[in-house]
């Protein structure tokens, strides 16, 4: 959640979050107004314990008819302390329920507004012109049936609609993908991940996903768990709990896992191909650093991004997504789009967000800061400190869509692009299967 320090003394800066979120302002007065009652029943307590401890000293002392009255006054002062606790828990419980309903304070310059208010950052490639070249673009399912390597039927026949078989060559392409994924992140220094894709209650919700109300999310209400949408949330829950040692840099790590979306409230949208669909696979960036490095890390988790769509050949544009579209955990998110042929618009392919703290806050993820030295040369160890997280996608099944029709020839086979080659045996076109 967020910090309950930074609102105390900058409420307006939260209340323009909130507004260029287009959420609700109201609730940081009701959170400053949860915040003092909490602090002043806590007062109350802890003046009534100092009485209470005080008292049992005198009672320890006092003899006769002097005990009996100090021990008729004990028994009163024990219920105002058991009362003034109860109204602490109260008031701390209304706080942190509050606290909680508040999205991540968003960074100074993201677009306020909604899904269409995003700020275009900038363009990169042309569109091919398949009319110059003569012929009319199939979609990535069509050239997928046509090179035999998407079936959509059989996968609803097994599992229902949005679920589908990648096979032969197609199959291959999307785990070259994933492998070139792994080169690159693993040549800047990332820890590769397989990570489970069931987790707990507690994790998800320490992610920022809202177990209770989103309709996304995929529930096995027999064990109390949950289906991930990205490895992201295993990977946030990894260290929860923990005091992380920065000494040799940030912790980086790419996480590998399939993955899974109810698609709720998408009926009738994207229901043709593997665009929008139950369960797609992933290769995930994950990154914890100090607080100071998490801007200049955002920037270079979007570089890696874009370093993948350039080796895949790829036009594509680079939004600086708007507060209304952010996720509850993110500060900020940029998002690369590529561009789809048959659609002719720009697609999401990937983003990466940067948390600040509030990931790393509700999971208690911390890092030690350096010991100091007082005026007498006795040396305090160092406190703790609330870390930062960031994440970002290098590779899903949906980039598929974007190579296949961008990359198609003429008879409906793919030419490969070439840092993928090696990641498909040498090969340089997927042929069609006649």
């Amino acid at each position: 959640m967020i910090d309950i320090n930074l609102l105390r003394e900058n409420p307006d800066l939260f209340r323009n979050s909130q507004r260029a979120r287009g959420a609700d302002e109201g609730i940081i007065d009701q959170i400053l107004e949860a915040d003092a009652a909490r602090r002043s029943a806590i007062g109350e307590y802890e003046t009534l314990r100092a009485q209470q401890n005080a008292f049992g000293k005198k009672v320890a002392k006092a003899q006769g008819d002097e005990k009996k009255a100090l021990l008729a006054e004990v028994k009163e002062l024990a219920t105002r302390v058991n009362a003034a606790k109860s109204a602490n828990e109260e008031a701390q419980a209304t706080t942190d329920e509050l606290l909680g309903q508040v999205k991540n304070l968003i960074i100074e310059g993201v677009p306020a507004g909604g899904e269409d208010d995003f700020t275009v950052v900038k363009t990169v490639g042309t569109p091919r012109d398949f009319a110059a070249e003569g012929f009319e673009p199939r979609d990535h399912l069509e050239i997928g049936e046509l090179v035999d390597g998407i079936d959509m039927q059989r996968g609803a026949k097994v599992s229902g609609a949005r679920f589908y078989f990648l096979k032969g060559q197609i199959a291959r392409l999307e785990q070259a993908l994933m492998w070139m994924a792994l080169d690159q992140a693993s040549a800047n220094g990332f820890t590769m991940m397989t990570t489970p894709t069931l987790v707990r209650p507690e994790v998800m919700n320490g992610t920022g996903f809202n177990v209770e109300h989103d309709d996304e999310i995929y529930r096995l209400e027999r064990d109390d768990l949950y289906l991930v949408g990205t490895s992201e949330v295993a990977l946030a829950g990894y260290h929860a709990d923990e005091i992380i040692d920065f000494e040799k840099g940030a912790k980086k790590y790419l996480g590998w896992s399939s993955c899974y979306r109810r698609e709720a409230g998408s009926a009738g949208k994207d229901t043709r191909g593997i665009i929008r669909v139950h369960q797609f696979n992933k290769a995930e960036m994950f990154v914890y650093c100090p607080v100071e490095e998490a801007e200049e890390m955002h920037a270079k988790m979007l570089a890696w991004e874009e370093e993948m769509l350039a080796k895949c050949e790829l036009s594509y544009r680079v939004i600086d997504t708007a507060a209304g579209d952010l996720g509850t955990s993110a500060a900020r998110k940029f998002d690369c789009e590529a561009w789809v042929p048959t659609q002719d618009t720009f697609r999401e392919l990937t983003s990466t967000s940067n948390c600040t703290t509030y990931q790393a806050r509700r999971l208690n993820i911390r890092e030690r800061m350096p010991d100091t030295v007082d005026v007498n040369g006795k040396t305090k160890k160092g406190a703790t400190r609330t870390v930062a997280t960031l994440n970002g996608t290098l590779a899903t099944t949906r980039w598929l869509v974007a190579i296949m029709e961008t990359h198609q020839q003429a008879d409906g086979s793919i030419r490969i692009p070439e840092a993928l080659r090696p990641y498909m045996g040498g090969a340089e076109v997927i042929p069609v299967v006649s």
